[in-house]
């Protein structure tokens, strides 16, 4: 008997409340109910984002670009896989124009599939001499065949490339890129307001550092395909921002009358409200963009669909992290500038440091001896039937460290009738 007292007992048959459910980080994130302090640690996210930018520029101006012929010029040399003998590859052919040029060709790839693929080979600007000795070197090695089935030197072709076409559409590209980020900047302005279209415009900005400075950074060649899904991103990554824009102005409705919570965390909320679902368009957004990368590179050779693909999935997983963790974080302290924003933060911590006051005013109760508990509750009983009062039933609930009693004999209500 004696042990069966010793075992403790639930908190429901002992009239205590359960404690709380430990929310894990996948609740907070479905929820939305501002667990991740994101605009709290803005100046950590402001440090990583100006480290990386700063590394991005560096590489651009000192270490450059890898251009492709159709920006610096020259020679471009295909011949048809089908029927060809040997390893047709791409380091076996790089291999064999190497020795016979003395230097290896800018890019060697395949394009096309089945009986339309062919092998392209791009080296700088040769002489007449050099194609010839290359387009020898190649015959020897795969024999590629003609029309009639035979072997046919002809069927190898070479083209001179010109820079000009290349220059031509960067700069097309870059007129495009002002005038995308003008109207941006104008719509953000009317639909929003200036500080959410400036803290739009800086995450873009910072898209395109980003995008183009990994590109420097790993050496990836730059071809006119990468100029154009360079743009394609910009309208990714402005969806986003515009997304939890939104979501910051429909909290903010009013704020300035409220002394709930100030600016700051109104935005922290409403990213949290939002980040499921940015998280979740960016990884259906990036699956088949890998998938159009996987085939660019691994069926149809690294070519122009591989090179759209492969800016995108940068410039995606940029735009995803700057609409997140840079533009929101910057529109609250241009926000924050405002002298009527700052007021209403100050009444808001105001109104929550005589909150705190308040509570720590409160007396709080020693319950770590049960036995204490038992005895003031047994002799609060044998007073109240000395004088001839019926004990009310009190159920004892401990939270934090702090004792409260309430009654739990239901409250009377008027019937309505009347005494006589």
């Amino acid at each position: 008997m004696a042990s069966d007292r010793a075992q403790p007992r639930s908190a429901r048959e002992s009239g205590l409340p359960e404690p709380p459910a430990r929310k894990s980080m996948l609740s907070g994130l479905y929820t939305g109910t501002g667990a991740f302090d994101i605009v709290g640690r803005r100046k950590v996210f402001y440090l990583v984002f100006g480290l990386l930018v700063l590394v991005c520029i560096g590489s651009m101006v000192f270490r450059g670009f890898n251009l492709s012929i159709d920006f610096v010029g020259g020679t471009n040399v295909q011949f048809p896989t089908a029927g060809a003998t040997g390893d047709v590859s791409t380091d076996h052919v790089a291999r064999v124009a190497g020795d016979a040029l003395g230097s290896k060709p800018e890019s060697v790839q395949l394009a096309g599939s089945g009986k339309a693929q062919t092998v392209q080979i791009r080296t700088a600007v040769l002489t007449g001499a050099q194609q010839q000795q290359l387009k020898q070197a190649l015959f020897d090695s795969f024999a590629p065949r003609g029309p009639t089935g035979q072997p046919d030197a002809n069927t190898i072709s070479e083209t001179a490339v010109s820079g000009n076409w290349g220059g031509e559409i960067t700069r097309q590209a870059l007129i495009a890129l002002v005038v995308f980020l003008a109207l941006v900047m104008v719509f953000l302005s009317f639909y929003f307001e200036r500080s959410m279209a400036i803290a739009a415009l800086v995450a873009l900005v910072h898209d395109l550092v980003v995008t183009a400075g990994v590109y420097s950074l790993v050496g990836f060649e730059v071809s006119p395909s990468t100029v154009i899904g360079l743009l394609t991103i910009l309208g990714y990554s402005l969806y986003d921002t515009v997304v939890v824009f939104d979501k910051v102005k429909e909290n903010s409705r009013g704020l300035l009358g409220l002394t709930r919570r100030n600016y700051a965390e109104t935005a922290n909320l409403a990213l949290n409200q939002t980040l499921m679902r940015s998280i979740n368009t960016s990884l259906f957004a990036l699956l088949p963009v890998a998938g159009l990368l996987v085939v660019g590179v691994g069926v149809l050779g690294v070519g122009t669909l591989a090179d759209l693909a492969l800016v995108q999935l940068v410039g995606m997983i940029a735009g995803a992290l700057s609409s997140i963790l840079l533009a929101t974080p910057i529109l609250v302290d241009l926000k924050m500038r405002d002298p009527r924003f700052r007021q209403q933060a100050n009444r808001v911590a105001t109104r929550k440091a005589k909150g705190s006051a308040a509570n720590e005013q409160e007396p709080e109760v020693d319950v770590s001896d049960d036995s204490t508990l038992d005895s003031e509750l047994r002799r609060e009983r044998a007073l109240a039937a000395a004088a001839g009062v019926p004990a009310r039933n009190r159920v004892e609930r401990r939270d934090s460290g702090s004792r409260s009693t309430r009654s739990t004999r239901p409250a009377t209500r008027p019937t309505g009738k009347r005494r006589r």
